[in-house]
């Protein structure tokens, strides 16, 4: 299965090798893309917009095809590339932007929300044109403090609306696969660790499988007490090992031992690419739904040689954005990402070899975790 020196040694050892290529083949233009056509689900995140936020990308990440949302999120989002260096022209064009479309084409969004869910978006769009206008005052006072609260704060809003417009999930996992838990939807994970706590959101939407396997098992109380392991050299944060000989869940129900797929989802894909990594499938120039971009993105772990040999442990990605974009490194497409940390992440960067998970628990979406029947 997989031990620590398999994945974080030799993988990160190669990737920390090139990631310099990597950096000036970004900086050359050499962008990857995947190739869309009528077969496949709208992609919806900007071509060419690096983003390195958790919350941005599993907004991004969610299966809609409504481009008046889209384009209120894209011009929320773009605050964040201004605000550090205080450009308020810019910001101002953004925040005037979002204000236009909720005020002149809120039916452009309502169109693509269920009936039952009808109520709940009006109330949800009259609060984010409430927040709205106050992140338009706060950016008139050039309060970088408060625009950057009232920032996240619509984002959100705008992000449960998103959420309300996905019906029904998008797709069918393969039935070889429904032995596994699938997560069908989103769930959110509080991880009390002795450091402080992490939340982080899980997406079933662009890996049912992964990240049912990881719900269920926080749901049986499997990581509770487990501890960390840290190689300074590798960047990332690793756990799910419990005590004894096995590396990963022994299902008390079969007692057999629990593998879950390598599963990824292309950009522009209808469903994830199962059991064979991008690089093997030649797929080198497609980008993954969910990437190594961000600060805290959750990945299966899984031994370097057995694209199917993830079971329990899993692992934190602490590697400084910038200098991994989509696409243009090592992890993206050979490991599984199945969510990000939204809360916590100055937590993450406490956390050392030997320290403890005290409980995981999930505390929103368990509803969506799908169990197999019994035989």
């Amino acid at each position: 299965m997989l031990h620590w020196s398999n994945f974080a040694i030799d993988t990160c050892k190669r990737w920390v090798k090139t990631v310099a290529l990597a950096i000036l083949l970004f900086a050359l233009g050499l962008g990857f893309s995947s190739v869309a056509c009528a077969a496949k689900r709208p992609s919806s995140m900007p071509a060419g917009n690096a983003i390195t936020d958790g919350g941005a990308l599993l907004r991004y990440a969610l299966p809609i095809d409504n481009q008046t949302v889209r384009e209120l999120q894209t011009s929320l989002e773009d605050i964040s590339n201004h605000i550090r260096a205080k450009r308020w022209g810019p910001i101002s064009s953004d925040v005037s932007k979002a204000s236009r479309i909720l005020n002149q084409r809120e039916s452009e969004i309502l169109k693509s929300i269920p009936e039952a869910q009808q109520a709940k978006a009006e109330t949800l769009l009259a609060q984010t044109k409430e927040e709205t206008s106050q992140l338009q005052t706060a950016v008139e006072a050039k309060n970088r403090e408060k625009v950057i609260e009232l920032q996240a704060d619509v984002l959100a809003w705008v992000g449960e609306l998103e959420e309300l417009m996905v019906a029904e999930f998008p797709y069918k996992v393969p039935a070889k696969y429904a032995n596994l838990p699938q997560l069908q939807g989103r769930a959110t994970v509080l991880v009390e660790t002795e450091k402080g706590q992490i939340t982080m959101v899980v997406d079933g939407y662009s890996a049912p499988l992964t990240a049912g396997n990881f719900v269920d098992l926080v749901d049986r109380g499997f990581y509770d007490g487990l501890p960390f392991i840290r190689s300074e050299e590798s960047y990332v944060l690793q756990t799910g090992d419990p005590a004894g000989p096995e590396v990963g869940f022994l299902d008390p129900a079969t007692n057999k031992y629990r593998n879950v797929p390598l599963e990824v989802l292309v950009r522009g894909d209808k469903e994830p690419t199962y059991g064979i990594t991008l690089e093997d499938a030649g797929r080198y120039r497609d980008l993954p739904v969910l990437p190594f971009s961000a600060f805290g993105a959750v990945a299966m772990a899984r031994a370097e040689s057995e694209p199917d040999s993830g079971s329990s442990q899993f692992f934190f990605f602490l590697f400084e954005p910038e200098l991994t974009p989509a696409g243009l490194n090592l992890l993206d497409g050979r490991y599984a990402v199945f969510g990000y940390v939204t809360e916590g992440k100055e937590v993450l960067e406490k956390l050392k070899q030997g320290d403890k998970i005290v409980s995981a628990k999930v505390i929103k979406g368990a509803e969506n975790l799908v169990l197999p029947q019994a035989a």
